[in-house]
């Protein structure tokens, strides 16, 4: 037996420290005994779903963020190549409408053109003075030789009458062996150099004669209308 074991109160103050040492240490066997009482695996299993259910919500929250902006930049390229496209194709149908506007024009032009050729190939002149003045008068304006009817009309009557086959066989020209020739009296140099393309090479032609002379007026005066005597 230990000694002092029968002194009351130092044995009392032993039991009461005993006591509460077993206490606490019945406290924590039993809380120790209950963690070893469940299995490994359930504890590991239980790590595994918490760590597993926690992670698909990160996941989620951060790709609906991914989609949300992919999404969104989808929807701009989709709308910028939208703007793009109505913006070609406003383009192509501007130039369609232009091209079509020239071609349109260029057709009137050449209709046009061809009406006035077959007029003009259609075109009938009577054989006679007023025939040749308005023919000569058709080529005039064609080839931009000024001059109108009366013009030639007035100078004809001073200088042939209207006679086509006119000549002059006294003057200084016809001295020179170059006489004045045809309803405006021309000689022959002032006929070649004047003489108007499409026309006869012959000044007692009525036409080539009148166009001839009148070009060599335009020349020398400004218009066959400005004569008004002898050239």
């Amino acid at each position: 037996m230990p000694k002092n074991a029968n002194i009351p109160g130092r044995a009392l103050a032993l039991t009461k420290a005993h006591k509460f040492s077993f206490a606490g240490v019945a406290a924590i066997g039993a809380a120790a005994l209950s963690f070893s009482l469940v299995p490994a695996e359930a504890q590991t299993a239980t790590k595994t779903t918490e760590t597993v259910s926690a992670a698909p919500v990160a996941l989620s929250q951060g790709s609906a963020q991914v989609v949300q902006a992919s999404v969104a930049d989808q929807a701009a390229d989709a709308k910028k190549k939208a703007a793009e496209a109505a913006a070609k194709k406003k383009a192509a149908q501007e130039r369609a409408k232009k091209e079509a506007a020239s071609r349109a024009a260029e057709r009137a032009k050449l209709a046009k053109k061809a009406k006035a050729a077959k007029a003009a190939a259609a075109k009938k002149y009577s054989n006679n003075l007023d025939g040749w003045i308005r023919e000569a008068l058709d080529i005039m304006k064609k080839h931009k030789i000024p001059g109108t009817y009366n013009g030639l009309y007035k100078n004809i009557m001073r200088e042939s009458s209207g006679n086509p086959n006119a000549i002059n066989n006294w003057d200084i020209n016809a001295k020179n062996g170059v006489p004045s020739i045809g309803l405006l009296q021309v000689i022959k140099p002032t006929f070649d150099a004047y003489h108007v393309p499409g026309t006869a090479w012959s000044q007692y032609d009525p036409v080539a004669n009148l166009t001839a002379a009148a070009n060599y007026a335009a020349d020398r005066y400004g218009s066959i209308d400005n004569v008004n005597s002898a050239y």
